[in-house]
């Protein structure tokens, strides 16, 4: 009986802690989304997409510490210099201040750089802008982590 009673208890505190999670704001899910929409863009680059999803200030940078325009982050994947063939993202928190969102994430992904293929798992912080309704990608930076 006592088993019973601690797994009821359990179970009533873990949909307690649920039900008291605020659902995310209108602005927290259409930033979500435009990030899910970069990361499908990245694995399967165009132009457009590409350009739709960054602001011309972009700034990305890389765990290597070099740091890419947006249209060096375009070309890069348009031209296929850096193609991605996975990008897989854990552990997303989003917060939203204003017209400003942050957004950090796990990467682990493959990616064939300059014909060099190798595995990442990256701590990723990327900050979007709302302009004119839409959310893009004003910087992003990344540091490794161990494998």
């Amino acid at each position: 009986m006592k088993t019973s009673a601690a797994y009821l208890l359990l179970l009533l505190s873990t949909f307690c802690l649920t039900a008291l999670r605020p659902a995310p704001t209108p602005d927290e899910t259409a930033v979500t989304k435009a990030a899910e929409q970069l990361r499908l863009a990245m694995l399967d680059p165009t132009k457009a997409a590409l350009m739709a999803l960054t602001a011309p200030e972009l700034s990305y940078g890389h765990s290597a510490g070099n740091i890419e325009t947006q249209t060096e982050f375009v070309n890069a994947l348009v031209s296929g210099t850096s193609d991605f063939v996975s990008i897989d993202l854990s552990n997303q928190t989003v917060a939203v201040v204003d017209n400003t969102a942050m957004i950090r994430h796990v990467l682990v992904g493959q990616i064939v750089n300059k014909g060099v293929p190798s595995t990442m798992k990256l701590s990723v912080l990327q900050v979007w802008l709302k302009r004119k309704g839409n959310w893009v990608l004003l910087a992003r930076q990344a540091t490794k982590l161990p494998q």
